[in-house]
């Protein structure tokens, strides 16, 4: 087992105070995927039945509406990408591309299905290490839409305000 890729995701918040042995177990089941330079990952709306985390590389999270294509954000080494699938079996909500040549380590729903069996505790130690990576990005992303909707209203456009509130 390479310790170069135990290391990376001991190191990571996914897999924060999950054991030594456990990362291992989840190692051994985890294929390792190899991206060229401008290949997708996955596509909006593909379905969803793992995670990945970026081994070495950098991708980048799109979204395509009306026909262009919009960054989101750009991913690199440590990234998990997915997760969200993990939790909700809905379609993928966005694209991944690589940017560069990429390699991932990748989380299957099996390989969780079978740490459950095996050892609970540190099943739900992942989930919850999981639930707080979503609960960060969802902030992440409520902070940005704020400071959007408060730029357009700099600029000119209305952000609505409750009567209630007191300013």
């Amino acid at each position: 087992m390479d310790e170069q890729r135990i290391d990376l995701l001991m190191q990571t918040p996914v897999f924060g105070a999950i054991r030594k042995d456990i990362i291992i177990q989840l190692m051994e089941q985890a294929p390792h995927i190899k991206i060229r330079h401008g290949d997708y990952l996955f596509h909006e709306g593909d379905k969803g039945t793992s995670m990945y985390i970026i081994e070495n590389g950098l991708m980048a999270v799109t979204k395509i509406r009306e026909g262009k294509q919009y960054l989101l954000k750009q991913l690199t080494q440590g990234d998990c990408i997915g997760e969200m699938a993990l939790f909700d079996f809905f379609p993928r909500s966005a694209s991944i591309i690589s940017i560069e040549d990429t390699e991932l380590i990748e989380i299957t729903t099996s390989a969780l299905f079978n740490l459950y069996h095996q050892d609970l505790e540190q099943f739900t130690l992942l989930q919850m290490n999981l639930g707080r990576e979503v609960t960060r990005r969802l902030r992440n992303a409520d902070e940005e839409l704020f400071e959007e909707r408060i730029q357009a209203n700099i600029d000119g456009d209305q952000v609505s305000f409750h009567p209630y509130l007191k300013t």
